[in-house]
């Protein structure tokens, strides 16, 4: 875990490091006449090496494929990203469109097509409509500020209740270096790459295979250890731009690399809670820590079984300290589980040794369930291996919000754009 002598929170997004600047504004993405903003652009005034991950579905939407494709190539300057529409699942045409958007935003900023990333959220399955967004790309590429990192953090959200900014200082060889971030997501979470974008920028200089190591680490320890739903999106992107405006250079075995990487990570990990936290009309952030398993790999099934448990994360929702659903799941989980050898706590109180319950008094565990965040600690007593992944309660109000987009595909047949 990061250490906070490393490094300080600070307030601002993903435009506090010296060198990235930014725009947003409102094209109507999803109704022509809304004004909020929808279409965002992170800009490096200075060359970077980048990184990135992305969504291990195997429906992947269009700006998934090119800005793989294009930080295979080389690294990426600029990312334009929109929220209202995925561009998932609309084929050739809709690979088209990305590039396009890259193409002429490249040329706005005159940088080659291949260093611009492009990400999208929100319905799938639609046409992008460009007889909106194409006419305002140009404008996207002027009056870039770093001022305007919130305005990106903006334009990104979907059925989220709130921006999500992540940004963090440190002093390294007598200079500042900052990381700054935005991030968005609040449904269709599920681990392996967690629907979730997160556009990250530091003024550190990191040689790119350093960045892109250090990234998948630090991923695999934050935004792999989220779920709401279950459900792994078509889109999902971390992005990382390094610019080193800052003039520090980090390299691996240093204590500025110590330094750096635990900052990046702990960028990461706040925003993955943030999204557990915003998780779409969830009241419960649960944090389940799997102990004394065989191996890593069990571990992680354990807790990932319970975690995604529907049974469970309802019982959660309804203030239940029903330890019996948690154990059910460890058992069916496909690891090596020993029945009386399982201890259950749950909020700090034991309430399940070697199988049984224990003689915690059950007024005593619901008072402590009833409270939006607590720990559920399984202890297999198999192994040394252990895993730990954020989750949520199961509402009614989930299910009844993600009941019916079919607003949306309203307007579309009105663009022309489905039938």
């Amino acid at each position: 875990m990061p250490t906070s002598s490393l490094f300080r929170p600070i307030d601002g997004g993903v435009t506090v490091a010296r060198g990235f600047v930014a725009n947003a504004l409102s094209c109507g993405i999803k109704k022509p006449e809304a004004t909020r903003l929808d279409l965002a652009l992170v800009y490096s005034e200075l060359p970077t090496t980048s990184a990135g991950t992305f969504t291990t579905n195997r429906v992947r939407a269009a700006c998934v494929r090119v800005s793989q494709n294009h930080l295979r190539r080389g690294n990426v300057r600029a990312i334009v990203a929109n929220s209202g529409n995925a561009n998932a699942c609309t084929g050739a045409a809709g690979v088209a469109v990305a590039r396009k958007e890259c193409t002429i935003v490249a040329k706005e900023l005159g940088l080659r097509a291949g260093e611009v990333a492009v990400c999208s959220t929100g319905v799938i399955g639609l046409p992008m409509p460009m007889m909106r967004i194409e006419p305002r790309l140009p404008e996207l590429c002027r009056n870039l500020s770093a001022a305007k990192g919130h305005d990106v953090a903006s334009a990104i959200i979907t059925s989220d209740t709130r921006e999500k900014e992540v940004a963090v200082e440190l002093e390294l060889g007598g200079k500042t270096v900052r990381i700054g971030s935005c991030c968005k997501g609040a449904g269709m979470i599920s681990p392996c790459m967690a629907t979730m974008i997160c556009l990250i920028c530091t003024d550190a200089a990191v040689a790119r295979p350093d960045l892109e190591r250090t990234v998948r680490e630090g991923v695999e320890h934050s935004f792999n250890r989220i779920t709401i739903d279950g459900d792994m999106s078509t889109n999902d992107t971390c992005l990382v731009m390094a610019n080193g405006a800052s003039g520090v250079t980090v390299t691996p075995g240093t204590p500025e690399w110590t330094a750096f990487t635990a900052a990046l990570h702990y960028v990461m990990l706040e925003q993955a809670k943030h999204i557990v936290r915003d998780g779409e009309r969830v009241t419960k952030f649960v944090t389940v820590r799997v102990s004394g398993a065989p191996t890593a790999a069990e571990a992680k099934r354990v807790a990932e079984g319970v975690a995604k448990s529907n049974l469970v994360k309802s019982s959660w929702n309804g203030g239940d300290p029903n330890w019996g659903r948690i154990i059910h799941a460890v058992g069916y989980a496909g690891t090596r589980v020993r029945e009386e050898k399982v201890d259950i706590d749950i909020a700090g109180l034991p309430a399940c040794r070697g199988g049984m319950q224990t003689t915690t008094k059950s007024d005593d565990l619901r008072e402590r369930v009833q409270a939006p965040e607590f720990d559920i600690a399984i202890n297999l007593n198999l192994g040394s291996s252990e895993y730990v992944i954020y989750t949520t309660d199961l509402s009614p109000e989930y299910v009844d919000f993600n009941r019916s987009e079919y607003a949306y595909w309203n307007q579309a047949k009105q663009d022309g754009l489905t039938h």
